[in-house]
């Protein structure tokens, strides 16, 4: 009766397992060799501007506002989820999902201006036409 007992476990423990392996989510189709210094499609921690005079002249921030805006950007955006270059993001759209990551992260709302205003200076200064 006990050999039942522990086989019928034993079945129930290996349903469980193989559920949640079916559950699980697949490896991404992107093979990425970061040894190698490939750092994927979104751009590398290197890629993403800092703050600059240039970029405060042209956007109507301080450096100081951009570096916070950034170093936010910097710490917080890519726990979540890969950098997307600044100039590369759509500014319409990215005010429409702002709120929701911010408050996703755990952070006030005035670190999500800080962190938009850093990247409207960076697409004004990294834009095709300047």
């Amino acid at each position: 009766m006990l050999a039942l007992i522990m086989k019928a476990k034993l079945i129930v423990l290996l349903t469980v397992c193989l559920f949640i392996k079916a559950c699980a989510p697949k490896p991404s189709e992107v093979v990425v060799d970061y040894s190698a210094g490939d750092d994927g499609p979104q751009g590398g921690i290197s890629e993403v501007p800092n703050p600059t005079s240039a970029m405060a002249k042209a956007s109507g921030f301080s450096v100081d506002q951009l570096e916070r805006g950034h170093v936010i950007y910097m710490l917080k955006c890519g726990e979540c989820h890969a950098y997307e270059l600044p100039e590369n993001l759509d500014t319409e759209d990215w005010q429409d999902v702002m709120p929701e990551m911010i408050q996703h992260a755990g952070l006030p709302k005035d670190d999500e201006k800080s962190v938009l205003n850093y990247i409207i200076a960076v697409k004004t200064v990294n834009s095709p036409t300047n």
